[in-house]
């Protein structure tokens, strides 16, 4: 999981760790919360570009959203 964390790639530590198939290397490998949420920013910021809206916008739309739940 440190490996992981510091971005070594999963194929190495597949490697490292002799399994043969990446998938049971990935049972070992659960991303924390953390990781996943660096990652999907990183994507999103690569792919949607900059927000169109200001953040009295995005707090509005959370909170109609939260009373919405």
């Amino acid at each position: 999981m440190h490996l992981l964390e510091n971005g070594v790639n999963l194929i190495y530590i597949r490697d490292i760790l002799g399994h043969a198939s990446i998938v049971t290397t990935e049972i070992y490998a659960k991303a924390n919360p953390e990781m996943k949420r660096r990652a999907v920013e990183a994507a999103a910021a690569r792919t949607l570009g900059p927000s169109r809206y200001d953040q009295a916008s995005r707090q509005d739309l959370l909170t109609w959203l939260r009373q919405t739940i």
